[in-house]
């Protein structure tokens, strides 16, 4: 996958999950689907889109992204800040900064030298490379499964 497919990848991500979360009755957006609702999963969202960005330019130094430091599992932690950090229930809002930092996201991608984007910078996690491009990947994939997670919940409901 090129860089600019990849892009087109996680503004789709990004899409699906928005329309996924507008198409919600109002009440279902603050309800728990397990432990978290569909405004937290924005909400982590929204904070993972700027993680990631900071992440890149700390892997393009050679060092490792500061919220694999986190020492709960899956995240834990560094999720539970941001959706404290985000804690609007309004969804609007919400899903407007959610395409805003999505959009810087993107723009920081495009700005980067197309070798930079799968290079390895010698960054590695529990024995794997680190790239940009994996990384975003692992991002595109949280979209995804999130989308597919809220839409099984709400066809329940």
């Amino acid at each position: 996958m090129t860089i600019k497919e990849q892009i087109n990848e996680l503004n789709s991500s990004v899409d699906r999950l928005v329309k996924c979360v507008s198409s919600l009755p109002e009440e279902l957006f603050l309800k728990n689907l397990k432990k978290w609702s569909p405004r937290d999963i924005v909400a982590h969202l929204v904070g993972w889109n700027r993680y990631i960005t900071a992440g890149s330019i700390q892997i393009m130094r050679g060092e490792l992204p500061f919220y694999d430091d986190d020492p709960g599992e899956n995240f834990c932690n560094v999720n539970a800040e941001l959706i404290r950090e985000h804690s609007t229930k309004d969804r609007e809002k919400l899903l407007a900064e959610l395409l805003s930092t999505a959009d810087g996201l993107i723009k920081f991608l495009e700005s980067l030298d197309t070798e930079d984007w799968d290079r390895d910078f010698g960054v590695q996690h529990h024995g794997q490379i680190i790239t940009i491009k994996n990384t975003v990947d692992e991002l595109i994939t949280d979209y995804l499964h999130h989308t597919v997670q809220i839409k099984d919940w709400a066809k329940k409901r």
